[in-house]
């Protein structure tokens, strides 16, 4: 956790980002890193969390951090427990909680409140496209016999 931390504090210093940073730890070895790269990398997505399971995975030539344990200077937001959820690792550990994120201007609350409401009532309009072929990736993916499951 340790480590987490001093990644989030750097990484302010160095003003790369956000306060934010992550490890991910497999039978005691750090095998990924991240930090919150946002507004330099001009990426939404650049949470310390999903940089550390893109560094894991590529690290262990692997899609999932089966056996694996998160260590998080902040509770995870929605976008990086959905990540984290996808990844399957056995446990996540954070430091500050999303009440203190939100003290400093990091207030993702408004969006655990979007996920509750119905889709056709929240603030970001999402519309269903129904065409012929619709569903070709779908059907294709399911009589592909290679296919790896996830």
């Amino acid at each position: 956790m340790e480590m987490a931390v001093q990644l989030a504090t750097e990484n302010v210093k160095k003003k790369n980002g956000g306060p934010f940073g992550a490890v991910i730890v497999k039978d005691g070895v750090i095998i990924g890193r991240g930090c919150n790269n946002v507004t330099t990398a001009f990426d939404p997505t650049a949470h310390a969390e999903i940089q550390a399971i893109r560094d894991a995975c590529k690290n262990l030539n692997s899609f999932q951090l089966t056996d694996c344990e998160i260590y998080t200077s902040c509770e995870p937001c929605p976008m990086c427990i959905g990540a984290l959820y996808w990844a399957r690792p056995k446990a996540i550990y954070y430091s500050c909680t999303k009440e203190d994120a939100a003290q400093i201007g990091f207030d993702d609350d408004f969006i655990y409140q979007e996920l509750a409401i119905p889709m056709e009532n929240r603030s970001l309009a999402m519309h269903r496209i129904d065409f012929n072929n619709h569903d070709l990736p779908f059907r294709t993916w399911e009589s592909l016999e290679a296919r790896v499951e996830y």
